[in-house]
């Protein structure tokens, strides 16, 4: 009841204690006391998204495309022509790490990837992914090794390719090469589809692909062709182009982006066996106009949570996790090449949108998440600059 308001029933007890007055004749109401209930607190405003950012160039590489947090803070930087560099925050860059395989450097190929072993704290196993020249053309492969450190750079040892993309083919484009590893340490890998088109609806090929792999490159028995008759095994879903962004998020879902043809980037939720339509469906036509039927044409086809005309022409992607970028926790932050900076996807359960876009006015290959909550970017091109991104005062 609202002190505040008295009801009929609570006037008639008031006038009775009015007519017959109280034990010492004086005949007067006794006062009603305060309200003693809780005050309203006063409501927040929350704190706006972090909009604007501080540009921090520390350094400046050849055409990378990759880079990783090492545990004691220090970067592993990859560059499309076969180099491996170890950077610190402040820009020391370190020569190239020894023991590299030989990549095929051309195009869109090179020395794509690099991923650490999730027990990297106890054996200094580290991933690469890279184009490789062989019979028939090139392809995507991807080898482990040991990591050793020393003062000036490093090297690796005990170097092993663990999975090559069959078959190679001709042409320079489309390799993809991200990695992710599971919480049951499976390597996830996303496999272009060459611009070749049609092979990513043939499970007999590993173009237009995302694989999974044990950390020695042993297929897990829980794939979801394993034992389908003509298919590779290691496949998990099909029907993807160009596939540059891979994590698994905090509740342990996987996301992939990928870039589309003219129109139709697209932001996937991965799900095993799952089927992403490209070449036979697209939320973008091919270049020159010639439409591609959408998604919705066909109920075969898993399409995006998000798709983009014009295009971002995504690369690297993460979640973000830390606090430093107001509204941002948990938001999915893509790289732009073509758009420049970097997009913000918000998921909620089965449907995402984006949310905010920030201009870096340059093309960002890459983005990673600091140990402090900082991002940092790599910027595309011959001389592409390591960029950390603080939020503006």
């Amino acid at each position: 009841m609202n002190p505040r308001r008295a009801t009929p029933f609570a006037l008639a007890l008031l006038l009775l204690a009015g007519a017959c007055g109280d034990d010492d004749g004086g005949g007067s109401i006794a006062p009603v006391p305060a309200p003693t209930g809780t005050p309203t607190p006063t409501p927040t405003t929350p704190t706006p998204p972090t909009t604007s950012v501080t540009q921090n160039a520390v350094a400046t590489f050849d055409n990378p495309w990759a880079m990783i947090f090492l545990p004691d803070g220090r970067m592993l930087v990859t560059e499309k022509p076969g180099r491996l560099r170890i950077v610190t925050t402040t820009g020391t860059v370190s020569a190239a790490v020894a023991g590299v395989p030989a990549v095929a450097f051309a195009g869109q190929g090179g020395l794509q990837d690099v991923a650490l072993d999730p027990q990297f704290a106890t054996n200094n196993r580290i991933y690469l992914s890279y184009a490789e020249a062989g019979s028939g053309g090139k392809g995507l492969a991807v080898a482990r090794g040991t990591l050793v450190t020393d003062g000036t750079g490093g090297r690796l040892d005990n170097v092993s390719v663990i999975w090559r993309q069959d078959p190679k083919v001709s042409g320079d484009g489309h390799f993809g090469g991200r990695m992710a590893f599971s919480s049951d340490r499976r390597l996830f890998v996303t496999a272009g589809e060459r611009q070749k088109g049609a092979p990513a609806q043939d499970l007999a090929q590993t173009l237009g692909k995302i694989v999974r792999i044990d950390p020695d490159g042993a297929v897990p028995s829980t794939n979801p062709f394993v034992g389908r008759s003509g298919a590779k095994a290691e496949i998990w879903t099909l029907g993807h182009r160009n596939p540059y962004g891979l994590v698994f998020a905090a509740d342990g879902r996987l996301f992939e982006s990928e870039q589309g043809p003219e129109g139709g980037d697209e932001f996937n939720l991965i799900e095993a066996g799952r089927n992403y339509g490209w070449p036979n469906v697209s939320e973008g036509n091919d270049y020159g106009g010639a439409p591609i039927p959408r998604h919705s044409t066909n109920t075969a086809f898993t399409a995006p949570l998000v798709s983009w005309t014009p295009v971002i022409a995504p690369g690297g992607m993460i979640q973000y996790t830390g606090t430093r970028f107001a509204g941002w926790t948990n938001d999915f932050v893509l790289a732009g090449l073509v758009s420049q900076g970097l997009v913000r996807v918000r998921v909620n359960g089965t449907t995402a949108s984006e949310v905010g876009r920030l201009a870096l006015g340059a093309r960002i290959r890459e983005v990673e998440q600091g140990p402090d909550g900082t991002l940092w970017v790599l910027e595309d091109g011959a001389r592409g600059r390591l960029v950390q991104l603080t939020p503006a005062r």
